[in-house]
């Protein structure tokens, strides 16, 4: 026993859990060249050297309706973007817009439809440029409709299951059908890209409180036809049978294998585009969270938690975006699994944080991958979008949109 009560493997497992935690709260391990991927492997490791989890049940800690639902996503949004389908549809879509309201308008509702059903990490990485090239070639400032970007991707990812990668692992912990998760956080997320709208309106006047009217331009658009009518019809497809209630994962991986029966297409670049990074994190994490609560989060350690009231959706949403900001979202989620599965209704608390877990990502620049992404590509066109401009827009917009997600789930 150590000096506080706890036994040498349930301490191993609190010091190893709180140092991946550490490390993937910061993006890195202090004085190493260890990213979020490495840390969380590095832990998973050790739970089992350091004997808290056998082998066996690292294997089964590992959600492979996760990683396969997250692998067949990134394949068919690798396809979309190859094939020039995210191009054609902004090129059309920003085409309408005559305004720099409008623009605003349809970047934020483009990026969050989008986002709502392909991964909005993946949609982030295929806005941006196409907003940078669009805003140049309009002679307006790029930066307020980059910031919409990552706030409407967030927002928009909220609305289903394969939003965003919290979301997927939410989906298969809760048993919530594709259907029912959509009906109940659609209103979340329509109701909170409407405000994102108003809120990037309202806080940058000088870009769009103005008469003037924007020209018309032409922004090359390159594309496969067939490819993209192919993926196309495929993603809908996928999309159809979600809702009508087929396992996400196999449509998910069955759909991607579709895609790959190609000619067009050297495989190479289709693999360049899946995150196998992403991957190997959540399967360190899977196993991380596991061994923690195999160690130490018994029964009776999660029963004397109640006091913290998780049933309360207010206590709800606020833990979870509080820890959200702290360690990233899916950290997050998996950390709050054993306190949720005893409560009265797990599925409505689920839904709570699916809710809290997407939107606090608005918060700060660092809230988030998908601000991430925005900021380090528009970062390499010299386009700079600073923690502050950032915050400015984000933090409030987080608070309302907590706020309308809390009551409508209420």
């Amino acid at each position: 026993m150590t000096g506080w009560g706890l036994s040498a493997t349930q301490f191993a497992a609190i010091a190893i859990f709180v140092i991946t935690y550490v490390a993937i709260a910061i993006g890195r391990m202090p004085g190493l060249r260890v990213d979020r991927a490495g840390a969380a492997l590095i832990g998973a490791a050790l739970m089992i050297g350091c004997g808290v989890l056998p082998l066996e049940d690292a294997y089964r800690a590992i959600d492979l309706d996760t990683i396969t639902l997250l692998l067949g996503m990134m394949i068919v949004v690798a396809n979309l973007r190859l094939s020039g389908f995210f191009r054609i549809v902004s090129g059309w879509a920003a085409g309408k817009a005559h305004h720099p309201a409008l623009l605003l308008t349809t970047v934020v509702v483009t990026t969050g439809i989008l986002s709502a059903f392909l991964v909005n990490d993946a949609i982030c990485l295929v806005m941006t440029p196409i907003v940078i090239t669009l805003t140049r070639a309009l002679d307006r400032n790029p930066v307020p409709y980059l910031i919409a970007v990552a706030l409407a991707s967030n927002v928009g990812s909220t609305a289903t299951i394969t939003g965003n990668p919290q979301n997927m692992i939410i989906g298969n912990l809760s048993g919530l059908s594709y259907g029912s998760f959509t009906a109940a956080l659609v209103p979340v997320a329509a109701l909170g890209l409407l405000v994102t709208i108003l809120f990037v309106l309202a806080l940058n006047p000088r870009e769009y409180l103005t008469r003037q009217r924007l020209p018309a331009v032409s922004v090359p658009v390159h594309h496969h036809g067939w490819l993209a009518a192919k993926s196309a019809l495929i993603s809908l497809a996928m999309i159809v049978l979600f809702f009508l209630g087929q396992p996400v994962a196999k449509v998910a991986i069955c759909a991607a294998a579709l895609l790959l029966l190609t000619r067009r297409i050297e495989p190479r670049k289709v693999y360049a585009e899946i995150d196998g990074q992403l991957l190997l994190m959540f399967a360190g994490l899977f196993i991380v969270v596991r061994g923690l609560e195999h160690a130490v989060l018994t029964k009776d350690v999660v029963a004397q938690a109640a006091h913290l009231d998780l049933g309360n959706a207010a206590i709800l949403t606020g833990v979870t975006a509080v820890l959200s900001n702290l360690v990233s979202n899916v950290p997050a989620v998996l950390v709050l699994k054993p306190f949720l599965e005893p409560l009265h209704d797990p599925q409505r608390a689920w839904l709570v944080v699916a809710m809290a877990s997407t939107l606090a990502g608005n918060f700060t620049l660092l809230g988030s991958v998908a601000n991430l992404i925005v900021a380090e590509r528009a970062a390499k066109d010299g386009i700079t979008i600073d923690f502050w401009t950032y915050f400015k827009v984000g933090a409030p917009l987080t608070i309302a949109t907590l706020g309308i997600g809390l009551f409508m789930l209420s």
